[in-house]
């Protein structure tokens, strides 16, 4: 053989051997036939798939808020549930590392924190639960609860657990202003076990009062619910609050002050029970007429005249006492009806004397119980009704103190945002 020939056979060799090289690489079927399967049920990736599967626990967590969340709720935003399975371990702890107290339920299907958030403050959760086969799930998430900036509260009144009189408005007013009046509303309901309608009427944007068409009914309770956490009263400011507050209504008594025949008639559960000689606003400073309510009471207080616009040339006050006796606020701003021991006896029954109050004849000090001023005022509680008539003077607004029910039924209805 020449060499020619000799280097032809030697290609015609290598290239048998490249076309087997490249069908081995290429062929599906040479793969098998060697015992390899790229990608069938066989294959080592599809037996792992299918063991990591087998140990991937079925147990599914949910935590709110979602991750990265804010403007989250303090009341009842945090919570952990799961489902095809159970919790064995939550932890909830601020951006500082202190602890949030917390419980698992008794099926250990949620969690959920035992107190009230902070606001403005970072918390991170941590959860772990086992499906029935006992394999572990594991979830994580943090969120920050809204700020004070961007949160609002109501302020209200009266109190948890006190007694007031039967014309007691329940009256909230909100730091901030609200232009969501109807969500705000909302959550919020007031009832009586006296079966009452109770109505909301927005006076303004940064306050609600809430009454009957009616005084409430004398011995009856009033429960009063805010459910105000994450409400949304303006855009970008959410509510924290979530509280429930009952009060007492004590004896129906209302007082009627007659500016004509300068005498005050009180009633109690339909009964007079004590005709008072008065002095009311002068005929320069006339009392206001109307439904007033009780708002506060001072055994003594000071009124400075400077205060409510009675100012002399000096720009001080026309009067200014130190020691007014058994004073009792009937508006906002500066109606009282309360005791005079400066003025003479005469006046009490015989002439309107005052700035604009009621006064009641009483002792400087306080500490005579005998004198008309001191029976009023040990007689009465806040939210009991004082109508004053026939001074010549307007009628109070409402929202000057909590006089509201000198808007009749339709106009205080129709101040509702629901």
């Amino acid at each position: 053989m020449t060499d020619s020939k000799r280097r032809k056979g030697l290609m015609v060799a290598s290239a048998l051997v490249g076309g087997v090289l490249m069908l081995s690489a290429c062929s599906g079927s040479g793969s098998q036939a060697n015992g390899v399967d790229g990608g069938g049920k066989n294959s080592p990736q599809a037996q792992v798939d299918e063991a990591a599967a087998k140990k991937t626990s079925e147990a599914l967590i949910k935590i709110a808020p979602k991750d990265g969340s804010d403007n989250a709720g303090i009341n009842n935003a945090a919570a952990v549930t799961v489902s095809k399975g159970s919790l064995t371990n939550v932890t909830m702890t601020s951006a500082e590392g202190a602890a949030v107290q917390g419980q698992i339920s008794a099926d250990k299907k949620s969690w959920k924190p035992a107190g009230q958030l902070q606001r403005a403050t970072v918390y991170k959760i941590a959860a772990e639960a086992k499906d029935s086969s006992g394999r572990a799930a594991h979830e994580n998430a943090s969120f920050t609860t809204v700020s004070q900036a961007n949160s609002f509260i109501g302020n209200f009144t009266p109190e948890d657990g006190s007694t007031v009189g039967v014309g007691m408005p329940v009256s909230i007013n909100f730091d901030k202003a609200i232009t969501n009046k109807a969500d705000v509303q909302k959550g919020i309901t007031v009832s009586s076990s006296s079966g009452q309608e109770v109505v909301g009427h927005w006076f303004g944007n940064q306050r609600l009062d809430l009454r009957p068409q009616d005084y409430w009914t004398g011995g009856s309770t009033v429960t009063l619910k805010l459910n105000l956490d994450g409400v949304e009263g303006a855009n970008g400011v959410y509510g924290v609050q979530q509280k429930t507050v009952t009060f007492k209504v004590g004896r129906n008594q209302v007082s009627t002050v007659d500016a004509e025949t300068k005498t005050m008639t009180v009633t109690r559960d339909g009964k007079v029970v004590k005709t008072i000689p008065i002095s009311a606003g002068s005929p320069e400073n006339k009392t206001y007429q109307g439904q007033m309510v009780i708002s506060e009471k001072f055994k003594e207080t000071r009124m400075d005249g400077s205060t409510v616009g009675f100012k002399g040339t000096d720009g001080k006050g026309e009067y200014d006492i130190k020691d007014v006796p058994h004073a009792m606020r009937l508006s906002n701003s500066g109606t009282f009806i309360h005791g005079n021991y400066w003025g003479a006896k005469s006046i009490f029954g015989g002439a309107n004397t005052s700035h604009g109050c009621v006064g009641l004849s009483d002792a400087k000090g306080a500490d005579d119980p005998s004198t008309p001023g001191a029976w009023f005022y040990d007689n009465s509680m806040v939210g009991d009704v004082v109508v004053v008539k026939n001074t010549g003077d307007k009628t109070i607004q409402p929202d000057n103190g909590l006089n509201g029910w000198n808007l009749d039924w339709a106009q205080w209805t129709a101040g509702s945002a629901v």
